[in-house]
């Protein structure tokens, strides 16, 4: 006689047998999500043109030339190498996108854009066998792949160029690409970059721009985020202290280099709040970029720009430092106090938000009972969270009875409430001495 086997969902089985479920983990656990993610959309003279694209640390040091055209040393570069001093990963999306894709005889350029006309095609006799060609692509001095081949059909497109299959194989010291050309990059790009990387979760993003118009687009996008849809992540912009808002950056300096977009700070502001960690400031933490920013504040135009709310670089024995880690907030109200107008806090209410958030999504939402088992598994993740932040001294008092987690007004919903002491960065010292 066989015996029963199988899954079982609850133990009512008649047969004697083994029944066994395997079950996976939940894909989410109640630990602190790293940050160090940022999003910025870029004006490029090569590059990705179908939309977000992710850009790690790693990535950036190691495939510049491919990414984005140019040699990691090279001055395009610049504010690229800003960001990542602190970002970990960027979502990049190239505004200019859709120009024109510079061509030759032999190939045409893999993306649209003026880094396109530096390409150049070699092709010559192969010194073993000469009914072979050696044929190498050049972007400006480098050379970036090279395939030996009988015909052209035989040639694999590169990272670069793809080779036109009914060219016919000549020998020639270097031909180059022509009339590449960036696309116009209107303002429409900007929406139509803020429509795409809704979606994704970030830290942190910046814009570097100087036009009005473009930065109060973007503060209304972070506002809503915020608060209608729930997504935190603050802001970088440049001298926009009209914003009034915990989510926005307001950075004051210009930076005085030749040639430089004078918003150019942006990057390395985006990078560093987005990279900072929870229990940690970017207050006095020395600006170790490439720019050169505008440092000739006087004592009295320091302090107006904190009470303005603007995000400040002062000269301290001529290195450039932080004045101080604040958002652009100057307004307050009984519920929202100054103690908002600090990065440090927001990015520990941020965390809280997006932590609780991505646990109850993907543990929570649809698969656990609203009963009270259920409810004490979810306060007892949400009392792990706030643990783990006193722990790294992020928060302090932090006592269990400070979460409370109860059944809504529908049986589908669950309201949570609690209370948190925020830790911030000692700022400001206050000594007196009793001489004898």
């Amino acid at each position: 006689m066989a015996l029963g086997g199988g899954t079982f969902v609850t133990q009512n089985k008649i047969l004697p047998g083994a029944y066994i479920n395997f079950v996976s983990l939940a894909s989410a656990s109640a630990t602190l999500s790293d940050r160090g993610t940022v999003t910025m959309p870029l004006m490029l003279d090569w590059g990705n043109e179908s939309g977000v694209f992710e850009v790690t640390n790693g990535d950036f040091q190691k495939s510049t030339m491919k990414l984005f055209g140019y040699a990691y040393t090279d001055d395009k570069m610049k504010g690229l190498r800003d960001l990542f001093k602190k970002a970990k990963t960027l979502y990049a999306y190239r505004l200019n996108g859709g120009g024109k894709k510079a061509s030759n005889t032999f190939a045409t350029a893999k993306y649209s854009g003026t880094r396109g006309n530096d390409l150049k095609i070699v092709i010559q006799k192969n010194a073993d066998n000469d009914s072979l060609f050696d044929v190498s692509t050049y972007m400006g001095l480098s050379k970036v792949d090279a395939q030996t081949v009988d015909k052209v059909s035989a040639l694999t497109d590169n990272d670069y160029v793809a080779f036109k299959k009914d060219a016919t194989l000549a020998v020639t010291a270097s031909t180059p690409l022509t009339g590449g050309e960036n696309g116009a990059g209107t303002s429409d790009a900007y929406q139509t970059y803020l429509d795409k990387i809704e979606p994704y979760a970030f830290n942190s993003m910046g814009v570097v721009t100087t036009d009005k118009a473009t930065k109060s687009l973007f503060a209304s996008f972070n506002k809503r985020m915020r608060d209608e849809v729930g997504k935190k992540f603050q802001l970088v912009l440049y001298q926009y202290k009209e914003a009034d808002y915990m989510g926005t950056i307001s950075v004051k300096n210009k930076v005085l280099d030749d040639g430089a977009d004078e918003a150019s700070l942006v990057y390395w502001v985006t990078g560093a709040a987005g990279g900072c960690e929870v229990n940690k400031s970017n207050q006095n933490v020395i600006y170790d970029g490439e720019f050169t920013p505008d440092l000739n504040y006087t004592q009295a135009e320091l302090e107006k720009a904190i009470k303005a709310g603007e995000f400040t670089f002062h000269n301290v024995n001529g290195v450039p430092r932080v004045l101080d880690d604040i958002n652009t907030m100057v307004s307050t109200t009984d519920t929202c106090g100054d103690i908002f107008k600090d990065n440090q806090t927001i990015r520990v209410i941020d965390q809280i938000a997006n932590d609780t958030a991505v646990l109850f999504a993907t543990k929570y939402l649809g698969a656990v009972p609203n009963d009270a088992a259920g409810r004490t598994s979810f306060w007892a993740d949400l009392v792990k969270l706030h643990n783990e932040l006193q722990k790294i001294r992020a928060i302090e008092d932090f006592k269990d009875s400070d979460i409370t987690v109860a059944q809504g007004d529908t049986k589908k919903s669950v309201v949570t409430s609690g209370a948190i002491s925020v830790i911030n960065a000692m700022g400001k010292l206050y000594m007196s001495v009793c001489v004898s």
